[in-house]
């Protein structure tokens, strides 16, 4: 994430834009230095699991575990606790649980757990739909812009944009947020995808939006495109926002 925030920095035209961006650099470098969350949302925990498929777990629930984890690392590590019990009723659970939770079984005796922090505010500004087949690439490309124009301010960019073409209603969503745990900028192994993120970062940048919304060549730092199979009448497209301050944590058992 600094790499990405040097390089908009030295590409940002704008005085205000550059200075935005010098100030953003900072606050991480204050917050490395001092351990100190570098955004005051500390966010949905959403967590991903992949389980080995020879891996057994003993001693009780591993949902529950993760929970506790998380319920430990907001209360003892003073993070802002976020989350509302019901949607409806808005009270705080105090704790930040219950966390969100993602499994994926795959081959070996390993267990990978990727913890990704999301804010609020990026994640109220995402979006999906269902396009017609017909509407191809271009409509895929159109939909992503509007999404990111009507976003304006509101993620605090500069962002980074996950992309999800593909699958079912609830699958181009995943995907879109899976898109957002690559390294920044690291493009997709698929040539033909990697040149479509690079097209659509060319495109979201001359917005004009620029950091923080103030105007200025840099909007995103990033397009990440994800695709999955689909049915031959369906095209869903979902656009998961990210703000700049991009918080990954991974390890593996």
């Amino acid at each position: 994430m600094i790499s990405a925030l040097q390089k908009a920095y030295e590409e940002e035209i704008s005085l205000t834009g550059k200075e935005i961006i010098k100030q953003i650099i900072d606050n991480a470098n204050i917050a490395e230095k001092e351990e100190v969350p570098m955004c005051q949302d500390t966010g949905f925990t959403v967590v991903f699991v992949e389980l080995g498929q020879d891996v057994h777990i003993e001693g009780g629930s591993f949902e529950d575990a993760i929970y506790e984890g998380v319920r430990r690392g907001y209360t003892e590590g003073y993070l802002r606790k976020s989350i509302v019990r019901h949607p409806l009723d808005r009270v705080n659970t105090g704790d930040n649980t219950p966390a969100v939770v993602y499994y994926k079984l795959v081959p070996g005796d390993k267990l990978k757990i990727m913890v990704a922090p999301k804010g609020g505010g990026s994640e109220n500004m995402s979006a999906i739909k269902m396009l017609k087949p017909a509407e191809g690439v271009e409509g895929v490309k159109q939909f992503v812009l509007d999404t990111v124009l009507a976003a304006g301010p509101n993620p605090c960019p500069p962002i980074i944009v996950g992309v999800g073409i593909g699958g079912t209603f609830e699958k181009a969503a995943l995907l879109a947020k899976e898109s957002l745990l690559r390294a920044v900028g690291k493009p997709n192994p698929s040539p033909e995808l990697a040149d479509l993120e690079r097209e659509l970062l060319i495109s979201i940048n001359k917005l004009g939006i620029g950091p923080q919304g103030l105007g200025g060549r840099i909007t995103a730092l990033a397009v990440h495109v994800e695709v999955f199979p689909t049915h031959i009448a369906s095209l869903p497209v979902a656009v998961n926002i990210n703000c700049h301050a991009s918080r990954h944590k991974e390890i593996i058992l």
